[in-house]
């Protein structure tokens, strides 16, 4: 293929947008750009941005910014702000970055090729934050595979109709949609024969998938990807826990490609602060899920999302997530600091907790679950998990030892998502494979391979 340029992305944020910016270098491929890693290399530059924490979002602008010398020396560099800041900031984008030439919202992909036929022609500060009634859908090209040879993301579903009063993402990525099934479908079917074994089915609420189109459920659409011949494993995110249907955890129990693993976002143990937050739960019924969840399925592992210092949370309601975290017994955990985003309603709300105090009780959490998450891992040793082999570790581990001059340190995930490394001669990026446990460290486990599953 003859390529006009070379184009390089740059993705902030969720797993959400890692999906979104292949389907950018889907389309830049499509207009004759070869996607290169290296900026100073590229003739169009594009940051695809997070505006979840202020701090995703600074690190945007300050990407961006590094390219005004290089625009002066070449005016027909074409920069980009993709996603949710462009969304957010819209034209006032350009008074931080006066060099940008295209300000393109979560909902103006499908415009983005018409976009930077302009620009070549000229035009310059485009701003495109219109809404969309569908979905911008590509298939995967040959570039979609160069960076991850087992595992891929698969969007089924865009915008969320929470509305929660920490969050942003109903104001940047619009109100809640859901793809078709079929063509969700048709995508994976591409992805398997290109040899990927893994998918991520991705939303800000999968639970409730369909429910809007009146179509297929979300248990419903799990058994249609585990009907795919080549996929050995099925995964998804994000559950709201007020959605977790029985239907979803008997097809979690009964469907061998979904694995027994879940990440359900508790945020607070507190009643009164989930209703500040506008959650729509209790604490009591998050708990009744879990014992939903490990009465079907035993050995599940669970990780959820914790926002410490929420306005006006005291120290007994810290207490209470303590104890509910306690009580659950997460695997892992990914906890922040509360902090205002201008767009969130409860960027107006008064009594904030001060900032010590919020990173006295963030400390003390994630303290404790590194304690809990240690004591989870040395559990395993001893027993044979199933691991899907994802390549060489980039760091060798302690104990390892090279038998034969073709032994490499390999690494994979468990079915719970548990970081697996072990030696081997032979095992390939997508074979599955039994490892039985021989030691458990903080954030992994390490073992051998007692037997190839599936080549």
């Amino acid at each position: 293929m003859h390529y006009n340029g070379y184009a390089h992305i740059h993705t902030i944020g969720c797993q959400m947008n890692v999906y979104d910016s292949e389907k950018l270098g889907t389309v830049l491929h499509t207009l004759g750009y070869q996607l290169t890693r290296h900026p100073e290399q590229a003739d169009i530059i594009v940051c695809n941005t997070c505006a979840i924490r202020h701090k995703a979002e600074e690190k945007a602008f300050s990407f961006l910014g590094r390219f005004a010398r290089e625009k002066r020396k070449n005016p027909r560099l074409i920069t980009v702000m993709a996603g949710c800041v462009a969304q957010q900031e819209g034209k006032n984008a350009f008074q931080r970055l006066p060099h940008l030439d295209l300000v393109l919202g979560t909902q103006a992909f499908s415009r983005f090729s018409t976009h930077i036929a302009a620009l070549k022609s000229g035009q310059r500060q485009i701003v495109d934050t219109a809404p969309s009634d569908v979905i911008f859908e590509t298939l995967p090209d040959d570039t979609a595979f160069a960076e991850n040879p087992v595992s891929k993301f698969v969007t089924i579903m865009q915008g969320c109709d929470n509305f929660c009063t920490y969050c942003v993402v109903p104001y940047v990525r619009g109100r809640e949609r859901s793809r078709s099934w079929q063509s969700i479908v048709a995508e994976i079917e591409i992805l398997a024969e290109k040899g990927i074994r893994e998918v991520t089915l991705l939303g800000q609420n999968v639970n409730s998938y369909g429910a809007k189109e009146n179509s297929l459920s979300f248990a419903g659409l799990l058994e249609k990807v585990a009907g795919v011949d080549g996929i050995h494993r099925i995964r998804f995110a994000t559950s709201h826990p007020k959605d977790l249907s029985h239907d979803l955890i008997r097809a979690m129990a009964d469907l061998d490609k979904v694995c027994n693993h879940l990440h359900l976002p508790v945020q607070s143990g507190s009643n009164r602060i989930l209703k500040k937050m506008n959650r729509g739960y209790t604490a009591e019924l998050y708990l009744s899920r879990i014992d939903a969840l490990r009465s079907a399925i035993p050995d599940i592992g669970l990780s959820t999302d914790i926002i410490v210092g929420f306005p006006s949370e005291t120290s007994d309601e810290f207490e209470e997530t303590m104890a509910l975290v306690k009580q659950v017994g997460f695997d892992s955990i990914f906890a922040f600091a509360y902090s205002d985003r201008s767009s969130a309603p409860a960027a107006k709300f008064s009594d904030p907790v001060d900032d010590t105090e919020k990173m006295a009780r963030l400390n003390r959490l994630l303290t404790f679950q590194d304690t809990m998450t240690q004591k989870k891992n040395e559990q395993m040793t001893g027993r044979v998990v199933q691991v899907l082999v994802e390549g060489v570790s980039l760091k060798q581990h302690d104990g390892f030892v090279k038998t034969t001059p073709h032994t490499r340190q390999m690494t994979g995930r468990s079915e719970a998502n548990k970081i697996v490394h072990f030696p081997s001669d032979t095992l390939a990026a997508g074979d599955l494979v039994e490892i039985k446990i021989l030691n458990a460290y903080p954030h992994s486990l390490w073992g051998t391979a007692s037997g190839t599953v599936m080549p």
